[in-house]
């Protein structure tokens, strides 16, 4: 037991000078503890963890030694499985119960775009011809007439629309997306097809009625997708950039350029910094007696600040602020601050305020590629490239660095591998270093003289480029292999693993690779369901040699969609409908009013999907709408030759989003 001790010791004695990066690890770590749970602790439970990580932390810094650094990553565990569960409470909000069909209205407070490519729009303070208590927020696809350019944010609008409450995840396991609404306020979706009228001015939202104005200005001087993706970059508004466009950008790897994160705060920040450097240089009075680099950091600082609100401070934009704030800070005390000290207290504070930011892949790229560079450029000795080749040379090994630390994360939350990323961000990081977000900066200092018109053809002729350059390689052959999706413990342990190595000094850093090898090993083995049933009861889906087969070519598209991704499979939906039906597979569905009518029986070992309530005592294994609306999707497991059925419901439990049967409404 000595001997133990006295190695612990040392072992931790050697990670003084790191032991702060783990910080947000152990925080990380608790948070994903409650994400995991399956049923949700009570208030006076967080209360207890939260108090008793209080105690833990107090008692690590009183006791010291080598049990000091435990009890503190104890503590911050109990710390982060605290603040997410206070959390998950602070944004509860009311979720619609049933399915409703008439007028809705509300204040605008975002505009985007679907799935669909359809515009979609945000509202709050809403109104519904039904009893309340209202959603705090319902978010709404027109696939109504348009134009919709009139829809701007604050603006008072009614509709009519069909809404119903957020759906969980499209099979167990999967992205939850009535987990992701519960934290935006989103307490019911849907769509509209008819006109949107305004019924009052804009009021409120003055940001993103800055934004929107911005926008439309920009748009206004740019003509199609390259006015919709300068929008995207200045203002972070994305509402206009076309699906095809979108595939493009990830097919060749470029779709970070679209994310607002430290990419884009760099280049705005160094191009500020260096510009009021150079100016405030240029006075002879100032240059001589006024610390001219302080004063540059400190505009710097304001300039990434208003962008930071510009552009909507999605997450990967408050870790660039935070980063940058931090760089700019230390350069106002003549600080040295680039380091993974830097990235932990940006990861510290994004996961203390947003601790459900842990599960979303822009928190996950923008830091594994962030620690990866600073990694990258921390190592010394390699050869050294002559004095013009450097610049070329450094572009390659970011983007080939960034590129693998993110290429895992992407293909398990896109299911899909670049093949020619490197290529496609060798050829447009330069343009948009040297070209667009140079002038993005400058027509943003000159939109109030009303003179941002050639520095916005100038960030147009870049973007053009890039999107030209995105369009021929995601043409290219074999662009993109698609990817199966992994097991659920099989990120956690490949993020953890790639931490341990390179957070840990010495020898012990390589006991991440073996558990890197194991996620990796665990991902390649990895079984897809079955049998898969949607939530609606409108669609079931088998896998076959060939592929899944679908039981619809048409209708619950994302479903079929999301499925065969999932697969790894780049078949269609009709393709995989053609598939259908698989023999020695007795499985029926029956979707509409007529095939139930139709419905006479069925035999033992039968399984049936129904979109619609089937009455009765039946032999089979019969999943109709109301067993699917208490269950949620369905995954048939064949283990030694037996099905075993798991439900989403069976994996995520009882928690806060987990929302009532759906009922029929007004």
């Amino acid at each position: 037991m000595g001997a133990a001790a006295a190695w612990l010791s040392q072992a931790i004695q050697s990670q003084r000078g790191m032991l702060s990066c783990w910080v947000p690890v152990c925080l990380g770590i608790g948070i994903g503890g409650y994400f995991a749970l399956r049923v949700e602790p009570s208030a006076a439970m967080l209360a207890a963890l939260g108090l008793a990580g209080l105690a833990a932390a107090a008692l690590a810094r009183r006791a010291g030694g080598a049990w000091s650094p435990l009890l503190m990553a104890a503590a911050l565990a109990a710390m982060g499985l605290g603040l997410a569960g206070a959390r998950a409470h602070s944004v509860a909000g009311v979720v619609l119960a049933y399915r409703y069909y008439g007028p809705v209205e509300g204040r605008i407070v975002a505009l985007d775009r679907s799935a669909a490519d359809a515009p979609r729009m945000t509202l709050d303070r809403v109104t519904l011809d039904a009893p309340r208590p209202y959603p705090q927020r319902v978010r709404v696809s027109l696939h109504g007439p348009g134009p919709h350019t009139a829809l701007t944010p604050g603006k008072r609008v009614m509709v009519t629309a069909s809404l119903s409450p957020t759906q969980g995840a499209v099979e167990p396991g999967g992205f939850d997306f009535r987990r992701h609404a519960w934290f935006l306020r989103l307490g019911a979706v849907g769509y509209a097809r008819t006109p949107v009228m305004a019924v009052a001015a804009p009021e409120g939202v003055t940001l993103a009625r800055i934004r929107a104005r911005l926008t439309a200005r920009i748009r206004a001087a740019l003509p199609d997708e390259t006015g919709a993706m300068a929008a995207a970059l200045i203002t972070g508004d994305r509402s206009a950039v076309a699906r095809t466009t979108l595939d493009a950008l990830r097919a060749s790897n470029l779709a970070h350029l679209l994310a607002i994160s430290g990419l884009h705060m760099g280049l705005v920040t160094g191009a500020v910094f260096a510009a009021l450097r150079l100016a405030l240089v240029l006075v002879p009075r100032v240059g001589a007696r006024w610390p001219v680099k302080r004063l540059a950091a400190a505009g710097a600082l304001i300039a990434a600040t208003g962008y930071l609100a510009l552009s909507g401070a999605g997450v990967a934009t408050e870790r660039a602020y935070v980063m940058a704030s931090v760089v700019l800070g230390a350069v106002m005390v003549n600080r040295r601050a680039i380091s993974l000290r830097s990235v932990a207290v940006a990861a510290t504070l994004i996961l203390a305020f947003q601790p459900e930011a842990l599960l979303s892949p822009g928190f996950q790229m923008s830091f594994a590629a962030t620690v990866a560079l600073v990694v990258a450029y921390g190592i010394r000795g390699g050869p050294r490239l002559p004095r013009p080749l450097r610049a070329f040379g450094a572009l390659v090994l970011s983007s080939f660095v960034a590129g693998s630390a993110t290429a895992p994360i992407a293909m398990a939350h896109f299911n899909m591998l670049s093949h020619y990323g490197l290529l496609a961000n060798t050829l447009s990081l330069p343009v948009m270093g040297l070209v667009v977000m140079p002038a993005a900066v400058l027509a943003l200092l000159l939109m109030p003289l009303g003179a941002e018109a050639a520095p916005l053809w100038l960030m147009g002729q870049g973007i053009d480029w890039i999107l030209a350059v995105a369009e021929r390689v995601s043409a290219l052959p074999a662009a993109v292999s698609p990817v199966l999706q992994p097991g659920p413990a099989v990120l956690p342990m490949l993020v953890l693993g790639a931490l341990w190595l390179v957070l840990w000094r010495g020898h012990g850093r390589w006991l991440g690779v073996p558990l890197c090898a194991l996620a990796v090993w665990l991902w390649t083995g990895t079984q897809r369901p079955a049998l898969l049933i949607a939530e609606d009861g409108g669609l079931a889906g088998i896998l076959t040699p060939q592929g899944r087969a679908l039981s619809h070519a048409k209708g619950d598209s994302f479903v079929a969609e999301v499925w065969l991704e999932n697969d790894g499979d780049t078949a269609v939906q009709q393709d995989a409908a053609a598939r259908w039906p698989v023999p020695d597979w007795p499985v029926r569905v029956l979707r509409g009013k007529r095939a139930l009518e139709a419905f006479e029986g069925c035999d033992t070992g039968e399984i049936i999907v129904a979109n619609g309530p089937l009455p009765g005592d039946w032999p089979c294994d019969v999943w109709d709408a109301p067993r699917l609306a208490r269950s949620g999707a369905v995954a048939g497991h064949l283990w030694d030759g037996v099905l075993h059925m798991v439900t989403v419901r069976d994996r995520s439990g009882a928690r806060l989003w987990s929302a009532p049967p759906v009922q029929t409404g007004q």
